[in-house]
């Protein structure tokens, strides 16, 4: 029997008006967490529109920085590249210099990617220090407050890049994914740790995305080839905040938010 998910998608004018999205979205799902449950786990991935949404969020003129719940938060990456911290690639290094360095959060709220490691090392070790922080026990899966992630033209999400072997991995938390289109390794999040979390959103600005985003929503089910639609949350509910180049081939948005129903 097909699983539904209910997608919703909410359109904004710009890239400024898109990351300001993102870090309401931010900051109301990290408050209703901590009131909720005293903590909240976040997971991000990188790239030029969640820059934009970090740098906000850091931004001493906007509300964010007081109203966000900093001491009580985890930050956590969705995937990372293998490079050092101090990498002009680096996920992690671009977020410390966006948001880190000018906020206040402690080191040892921090669960970076050690991408300067070898891959398999660096995966290990990160799911070392996530089995650790969430406390599991044998098959138990992390479950994430926020994960937001980001697709690139090719489909891919997080580090799972098309006809790559972590499309298939099922048993790892985390997976050292070679990228033979990049000629390079990446360290990821599996997508069943993904899917998890309480509440997933994708962050997508840009002409480049609007066609991959068309199919990975409309199109025929192929994750082998846009491994973004592996991304169906367990609790059936699915947001995309879009800039208006990204939507510009989904259907019209009745007052800036669409809805479509997905079986797969």
């Amino acid at each position: 029997m097909a699983r539904k998910i209910a997608v919703e998608y909410r359109v904004y004018d710009g890239p400024d008006a898109l990351a300001h999205a993102a870090a309401e979205h931010f900051l109301d799902l990290a408050q209703r967490a901590v009131a909720s449950r005293g903590k909240v786990r976040i997971a991000v991935s990188g790239g030029s529109t969640p820059k934009r949404t970090f740098e906000l969020l850091a931004n001493p003129q906007q509300k964010f920085l007081q109203a966000m719940p900093w001491s009580n938060l985890e930050l956590y990456w969705v995937d990372e590249r293998t490079v050092p911290p101090a990498d002009k690639d680096s996920n992690y290094g671009m977020t410390r210099e966006a948001m880190l360095d000018k906020v206040p959060i402690k080191p040892e709220q921090v669960f970076r990617i050690e991408g300067e490691l070898p891959p398999e090392e660096a995966a290990a070790r990160y799911e070392s220090t996530i089995r650790n922080q969430f406390r599991l026990e044998g098959a138990e899966v992390p479950r994430f407050d926020v994960l937001q992630l980001g697709m690139g033209d090719d489909g891919h999400t997080a580090s799972i890049f098309p006809h790559t072997d972590a499309i298939h991995e099922l048993g790892p938390l985390v997976y050292a994914n070679h990228v033979p289109q990049k000629d390079t390794w990446r360290i990821t999040l599996t997508w069943p740790v993904i899917i998890e979390a309480s509440d997933v959103f994708f962050l997508i600005g840009g002409k480049d995305k609007a066609n991959p985003l068309h199919r990975v929503l409309q199109g025929p089910y192929d994750p082998e080839t846009l491994p973004s639609q592996l991304i169906q949350p367990k609790n059936g509910k699915l947001l995309f905040l879009l800039d208006k180049d990204a939507a510009a081939l989904l259907p019209p948005a009745d007052a800036n938010v669409g809805r479509l129903e997905i079986a797969r």
